[in-house]
């Protein structure tokens, strides 16, 4: 996949060439950032190859379904919630592995303590972080990420162009990301 060109001739029928050319364009050049930034901001303990490598195939499908206006931006985002996701799993795997197996019995089929805490935590990190941004920065993450408008229906609402809503929403999750990062870092997430 990364780095691997076609050797197939590229013919109008044959989107893959094509897929292979806007990735090596437009995705393969963020790998090494994409790969740092995994790295400094999750610690030792993330799968930074399996991360990089379902963002990829993430980012591709994306593609597949409609034209991506910032596939970086997009790449970013699923990396971070790939890695989020990542060491939840493994908390919870070690916190569950703590648990004895007659218990088990009891639990109910809804998620477990340890997911619904993180899930609530990390909600409220979101909060703060969308709330840390300039004001119509936040519209737009706010009616994206809480109401799930389409950036076309946000245009509308607040009276600019999809451009500018895609420029918004490319700088909140930059900003979100970094914001969430240096919380999770340890720093205080103010500017």
């Amino acid at each position: 996949m990364p780095g691997v060109e076609s050797s197939q001739p590229e013919t109008p029928g044959r989107p893959i060439a094509n897929n292979d050319r806007w990735f090596a364009a437009h995705v393969q050049p963020h790998e090494p950032m994409l790969r740092a930034w995994l790295a400094r901001g999750f610690g030792p303990r993330l799968a930074v190859d399996d991360v990089v490598q379902e963002a990829f195939l993430r980012v591709l499908r994306a593609r597949e379904s409609g034209v991506l206006q910032a596939p970086k931006a997009f790449l970013f985002a699923t990396a971070r919630n790939l890695a989020l996701d990542q060491l939840r799993r493994h908390a919870v795997s070690r916190t569950d592995s703590l648990v004895e197996a007659d218990l088990s019995d009891v639990l109910d089929e809804h998620d477990s303590i340890p997911e619904t805490v993180a899930r609530n935590q990390e909600l409220a990190l979101l909060t703060e972080a969308v709330q840390s941004l300039p004001e119509r920065c936040r519209q737009v993450m706010t009616l994206r990420i809480v109401y799930g408008l389409t950036q076309r229906v946000i245009g509308e609402r607040l009276g600019i162009s999809d451009r500018t809503v895609a420029a918004q929403l490319a700088i909140g999750t930059r900003k979100c990301t970094e914001f969430m990062l240096r919380r999770l870092a340890g720093g205080d997430g103010t500017r």
